[in-house]
């Protein structure tokens, strides 16, 4: 709510000396109350707390009393103001240069003001002064009155609003449209103007976040107040590239840095409106950072000791003050605004660092892509005849503007850090600063040391660990190269590809590229070669390389005009006028844009609550609530539903929505009392003995390897023969070989001609000493993909072979002199002699490592599953790690413990069925961010768009949306299998199914009973349908009948409970109760709609009536089984149906449900989980029998013969989900035990 002061001169005008402002008057809302109804309500309720601020009156001449001027004591009067409120220093903020008479009227002045209270909240002022004439008459001077005529004499006034909201340019608009009112009232009439025009305000609502502005009439302008892009992001509504008229772009960079960087920063001006606006703007160049420490963009001459403090802060003051300022202290970042220069007070070893030269230089260039002059730019338009279309113009010139601005700048905060998630431990909130530093480039690195250290940078990393998807994720994700996409799935240990090798001695630009991702205009394309893309016949669209800047379309609300303000029937009756206009706004909008519609329905709740009306507001919000969650307003809603007396909350009880809303309430409320885990944690090397669980947390928070089975078997490896804990020491040596290991790695420096013969994802993991071998003496390298030898001498390429085309590996003895030197002979497929190389001391370990390669590629090969080629990777890289620490004989049998796919291919026959090998195309593995992997619950397959908007946030390519344990949701780019979005939180329980209504929206149904529905574009989850009772087990569509029919859907629940629902308004068209049973799944078939329960299989007419019923067969009904899942097919009349534990399928007509005709036995299954129709076919997801252990197995079914043509097995657990790609790939997930992905041919 806004504040408002007047302000006026003080004392006694000698020679126009500085005079002590005060305060005059105090205007703060309500101004009308129910109680006060006959009367206006002039400074605040009776139930707020005041306290008194005490001001002298004003002395008036009196010629009786000339002689005892001096020694009367002043006359006082009180003034309440609201106790938050501090007046105190108000004044001289108002009048930071002082106060003086003047003898010449001054043209009015505007600034702003900013304040900041002990929690770090901030409200902001505007401030406008003025001058009117002083009464001639009698003058005081040299102690007496005198009753001489002087000439006329001004003084200055101020008025200032304050707000919790940044509306700069609002706000002095009002003031202008206020001092047309001035200049033509009357001085009896002046404080009651002041009054109304403070009450007219106060009727203003705030705009909720989103694209909704709102516009009111203050004449003579219409007056504007944008809205926050979002929750997370502040209100902008100033002039962005102000800072860009005023400093050099690399200036622009240094001041940026030493914000970053918390400096002891100074403006200096000749114009208080620029402090505030300058620097208000370096704070949004920040966003999502946030300045923590003292902001105080207006000092006044009193106030200059500020300065002084020891603590970061960024200030401004006049120039007049520059010199004293430099002069009093050291330390400080002085910046003069007026000439666009900067100087430096820093001492020895506190220099300001330059900011990271690939990101500065992204910037400057984008700079030079920026139009900040708006004459050039309309200059061909014609001269506008109305202002306040002349102010639109602008001001949409401005908005476009501002836009670009905070693009470019968000790109250089992003590009900045982007590489800092690389170095996080979300499960136990570790960053690791020391890896973190290593990895930026020298010239960089003081920059990062500094910027580390800082409460910025800290609250950051809360945000990062806390999975925050703000602008910067955003940003982050969409600027991604192909390579960056792809690094979860290619989750090697970090070590230098052949292309960035290349880089590293090439020109600055290409290492430029690097840093920046895709970011960079004309970025070169990068991709893996080993994962398999799909065809082109799946969309897949490429990356746009330019920054891209979307603004979206723009909705005014305009307000009607303002009613008497302190009459409390007119404030009601504008109230009433207002709730009526949005009542028809969200009557008239078209479902399809909910997001306007929320930001009605906000106004709406927020205006009805105002108005006392608390079961409108209560409906409005839960209106909001099933629109857009993103805006919903939890605390409001908190103190409404508290407010509601007993006969309101008797009536919203009565209502199953509102009943809802209130049990919400009351939920989120019992959450907020449990504190949330928010620290960050820098890694430590550990300082006592660890048993098994705090070493598994420790290797986790290094960074080394996350997977909990692999740090179990180090630990075994590390405990060979002696008790089992980990001494700190061993601990100690073995992180420090690992670390040393990977900058070894950084400085390998292989020739071009070797680079040229190696795919550029490569990376050399392992070099031996200088060897001889039977193909000359050198290094031996080894790569993920080969083993190659680094010759002696002039450096050549020779390479021995690839892991996959080993046929045997072993140690022999060579002669050399008198002695038999250990020797490692590797026989390849591909060629008759075997390569030998005398290892000597090495050979073992080499022997272990390469036999674990050629294993891992196997298995990865046989499987298609590239993880197994990582996994065998991080073994041989722990073997060395290992060796390297122990450095004892029982080095190399500690080591062989970490050979697990060595071990598996001696222990367990490796072979793949042929018609699985031959079937399978790939698999990935969701859970590969994870310590353990998770169940894949659901999958959903949505084709590309061959064309998708501009505005859109996420690009056109097919996506498979991958539903794991506890409500995440990973979603793929099926174009390359790359993760596009680690996770995506909705609720934390079970998803049971998914489905795709529009290009739009993603419905997914939960076992907390709720409907999530995630916006495809986004990837965000803005909204809830919360009607059922029971967990949603299956959502269907009915396709339209016609282009202009409204499409429904149909969810089930557990509690036999069946919703339709309009999709366009998220409205519930009809509720249904077909059985109490649990209902599994629902499908839709001319017109009908079938329904899967435990025992029963129903048919429904449109009108929800039962048509027919299928019931268990009585050959199953004895077992404890029941049904998992049906299909139809109408073309043969045919249904079939299985079991969740069961091995066969049964296939009824559709015309005869009494009993099944055929029955297909399915080989070797325990029970069926999930069956899909994919062509002429049917694909069953089952646990089969297997040798030793039970196995996901799928069985693909040929409907006309009734037959099972193959049987696939590829998971070692439970198929339990299936999903079809277009009728050309079927992917399959499994459960916990297994936890991946598999996407097999379709034939």
């Amino acid at each position: 709510m806004p504040f408002f002061s007047q302000l006026q001169q003080q004392g006694r005008p000698v020679d126009f000396a500085q005079l002590d402002p005060e305060v005059l008057q105090v205007h703060i809302p309500p101004f009308v109350t129910r109680e006060n109804e006959s009367q206006a309500y002039s400074a605040f309720s009776k139930v707020q707390r005041r306290r008194s601020f005490i001001k002298k009156k004003r002395e008036k001449p009196n010629a009786a009393s000339n002689q005892n001027a001096e020694s009367k004591e002043p006359e006082t009067e009180d003034i309440s103001v609201p106790k938050d409120i501090d007046l105190i220093g108000l004044p001289q903020l108002c009048f930071p240069g002082g106060l003086q008479l003047a003898s010449e009227l001054k043209e009015e002045r505007f600034h702003f003001l900013v304040f900041t209270d002990v929690f770090g909240n901030r409200t902001y002022g505007a401030v406008m002064q003025y001058y009117k004439p002083v009464q001639e008459g009698p003058h005081y001077q040299n102690g007496h009155w005198s009753a001489s005529k002087t000439g006329r004499l001004y003084t200055a006034c101020a008025i200032c609003i304050i707000s919790k909201y940044a509306y700069f340019s609002a706000l002095k608009d009002c003031l202008s449209c206020l001092l047309v009112q001035l200049k033509t009232c009357r001085g009896s009439d002046f404080e009651e103007r002041v009054k109304e025009f403070a009450a007219k305000l106060a009727l203003v609502p705030t705009p909720p976040p989103g694209q909704l502005h709102l516009v009111f009439n203050l004449k003579p302008l219409q007056i504007v107040l944008p809205s926050k892009e979002d929750l997370d992001h502040p209100i902008v509504d100033l002039d962005l590239h102000l800072p860009f008229l005023c400093f050099k772009p690399k200036q622009v960079l240094q001041i940026i840095t030493c914000i970053l960087t918390e400096q002891r920063i100074v403006f200096f001006s000749s114009d208080w409106a620029l402090l505030t606006l300058i620097s208000q703007c370096f704070m949004l160049y920040i966003h999502p950072l946030q300045w923590v420490h003292t902001f105080v963009p207006i000092l006044s001459r009193q106030m200059l000791d500020f300065v002084m403090a020891p603590t970061s802060f960024l200030m401004g003051c006049h120039i007049d003050h520059f010199e004293e300022v430099a002069a009093e202290t050291n330390d400080l970042i002085l910046i003069n605004i007026d000439n666009g220069t900067m100087a430096f007070s820093c001492s020895p070893g506190n220099e300001i660092p330059k900011t990271p030269w690939a990101a500065s230089e992204c910037f400057l260039k984008r700079r030079t892509e920026l139009q900040i002059h708006y004459d050039l730019q309309m200059s061909h338009l014609g001269v506008g005849t109305d202002i306040n279309d002349v102010r639109m113009q602008r001001r949409q010139w401005q908005q476009k503007l501002n836009l670009e601005i905070q693009q470019v700048t968000l790109e250089l905060i992003v590009n900045i850090f982007r590489e800092v998630n690389d170095h996080l431990n979300y499960e136990h909130r570790v960053f690791n600063s020391e890896e973190f530093l290593k990895s930026r480039e020298p010239e960089d690195q003081l920059f990062y040391k500094k910027v580390l250290e800082t409460h910025i940078f800290h609250s950051f990393l809360k945000e990062r660990l806390n999975r925050k998807m703000d602008a910067f994720t955003r940003m982050e994700l969409n600027t991604r190269s192909e390579a960056h996409r792809m690094n979860p799935m290619m989750d090697f240990p970090r070590r230098p590809t052949m292309q960035e090798m290349a880089r590293k001695y090439s020109s600055p630009e290409n290492r430029m590229s690097k840093r920046l991702g895709m970011s960079m205009p004309n970025l070169v394309q990068e991709r893996p070669v080993d994962l398999p893309l799909r065809q082109a016949s799946l969309k897949k669209l490429g990356i746009e390389n330019a920054l891209k800047i979307s603004q979206k379309p723009i909705k005014h609300f305009r307000l009607p005009d303002f009613p008497p303000p302190l009459s409390y029937h007119y404030v009601q009756n504008y109230y009433s006028e207002l709730i009526n206009l949005l009542g028809k706004a969200i009557a008239t909008l078209p479902p399809e844009d909910s997001a306007l519609l929320a930001r009605y329905f906000y106004l709406r709740g927020f205006l009805n609550t105002i108005s006392g009306k608390r079961l409108d507001a209560l409906s409005d919000f839960q209106n909001l609530y099933k629109t857009d969650i993103a805006i919903f307003p939890t605390d409001l809603v908190k103190n409404l539903v508290d407010s509601l007396q007993r006969d309101e909350r008797g009536q919203a009880e009565k209502h199953s929505e509102l009943k809802r809303l209130i049990s919400k309430v009351k939920k989120d409320n019992e959450k907020d009392l449990v504190k949330t885990d928010d620290h960050v944690k820098k890694f430590e090397l550990p300082k006592k003995h660890m048993q098994l669980e705090d070493f598994v947390k420790r290797i986790q928070e290094s960074g080394i390897v996350k997977d909990v089975g692999t740090i179990h078997r180090l630990f075994e490896a590390l405990t060979v023969g002696q008790q089992k804990q980990i001494d700190p020491e061993v601990f100690r040596v073995f992180y420090k070989f690992w670390k040393e290991t990977e900058a070894e790695a950084q400085d390998v420096h292989l020739p071009a001609e070797v680079i040229e013969h190696l795919d550029k994802n490569e990376c050399v993991y392992k070099l031996s000493c200088s060897v001889k071998t039977n193909y000359g003496v050198g290094k031996i390298a080894m790569t993920q993909k080969r083993l190659l030898l680094l010759t002696d001498g002039r450096p050549s390429y020779v390479e021995i072979t690839k892991f996959r085309d080993i046929e045997e590996v072993r140690i022999s003895s060579a002669p050399l002199l008198l002695l038999r030197v250990p020797s490692l002979k590797i026989k390849m497929s591909l060629r008759k002699e075997m390569f030998e190389a005398n290892l000597k001391s090495e050979c073992d370990l080499w022997n272990l490592m390469v036999k674990e390669m050629w294993a891992g590629r196997k298995m990865a090969d046989d499987h298609k599953d590239p993880q197994y080629m990582q996994q065998a990777l991080t073994n041989v890289l722990l073997m060395d790690a290992v060796v390297g620490c122990l450095q004892s004989q029982k080095a190399i049998f500690a080591a062989n413990k970490l050979a697990y796919f060595d071990k598996m291919k001696s222990e367990v026959p490796m072979m793949v069925p042929k018609t699985t090998s031959e079937t399978l195309k790939h698999k990935i593995n969701p859970s590969l961010d994870l310590t353990t992997p998770q169940a894949v619950d659901v999958l959903l397959y949505t084709p590309g768009q061959l064309s998708f908007s501009a505005d859109a946030d996420s690009d056109g390519n097919p996506k498979l949306w991958c539903a794991l344990s506890d409500g995440k949701v990973v979603v793929f780019d099926a174009a390359s299998w790359s993760i596009q979005q680690n996770s995506i939180q909705v609720g934390a329980s079970r998803l049971n199914c998914m489905l795709r209504l529009d290009q739009h929206q993603v419905w997914i149904g939960s076992q907390d009973s709720t409907i999530y529905i995630i916006n495809i574009r986004s990837m965000s989850c803005n909204k809830q349908l919360t009607e059922h009772r029971a967990e949603v087990t299956d959502i269907a569509m009915e396709e339209r009948s016609d282009r202009f029919g409204q499409v429904q859907a149909y969810s089930c629940s557990a509690d036999g409970s069946l919703i339709i629902w309009d999709v366009s308004t998220l409205k519930v068209k009809k509720q249904l109760q077909p059985t109490s049973d649990a209902l599994h799944s629902i499908k839709l078939f001319n017109g009908t709609l079938w329904c899967c329960s435990t025992d029963y299989i129903l048919e429904l007419r449109k009108n929800g009536t039962l048509h027919r019923k299928l019931k268990l067969p009585d050959l199953l009904r004895d077992a404890p089984t029941c049904f998992s899942s049906f299909l139809l097919f109408l073309e043969k009349d045919q249904l079939w149906t299985a079991c969740v534990d069961g091995g066969e399928l049964l296939v009824w007509h559709d015309r005869d449900l009494s009993k099944p005709f055929h029955k297909i036995q399915l080989p070797d299954c325990i029970g069926v989980s999930c069956m899909i129709k994919v062509k002429n076919q049917v694909w069953v997801g089952s646990q089969g029998r297997a040798p030793g252990k039970a196995r996901g197995k799928i069985y693909v079914v040929d409907t006309e013969k009734y037959s099972v043509e193959k049987e696939l097995v590829a998971h070692t657990d439970c198929v339990q989900a299936l999903c079809s790609a277009e009728d050309r790939y079927v992917l399959s997930g499994s459960a916990f035990e297994d936890g991946k992905i598999a996407i097999w041919k379709v034939e």
